[in-house]
């Protein structure tokens, strides 16, 4: 079974056992969270498809750690002006571990 779920204005493409980084969720390690927003369950030869969501699907999902991504640098400058401005940033994810893609 395999679904489309939308978390953090993205969309993944998951089944059961997979581990993915979504942007960061509330909840500690090894805490269980549900997903609702479910957009296309597929089912063997069965395919449902949201208006925009599935009614009644949900994703059960284990919160495994959270991570921070890569370090992006963002540096500003006007020449001749001696302005020069450098700011990091590094996002937080969530690495979930998909367990139940429920009807």
């Amino acid at each position: 079974m395999q679904a489309v779920l939308e978390t953090g204005s993205k969309q993944y493409l998951v089944k059961e056992g997979d581990t993915l980084l979504v942007e960061r969720l509330k909840g500690d390690a090894g805490s269980k969270v549900s997903i609702e927003d479910v957009l296309l369950v597929v089912d063997g030869e069965k395919v449902l498809v949201g208006r925009p969501k599935v009614a009644g699907a949900k994703i059960t999902a284990e919160i495994i750690s959270e991570v921070k991504g890569p370090k992006r640098i963002s540096f500003k400058f006007r020449r001749r002006e001696q302005y020069k401005r450098t700011v990091g940033h590094r996002q937080k994810y969530t690495k979930i571990k998909i367990e139940k893609i429920e009807l």
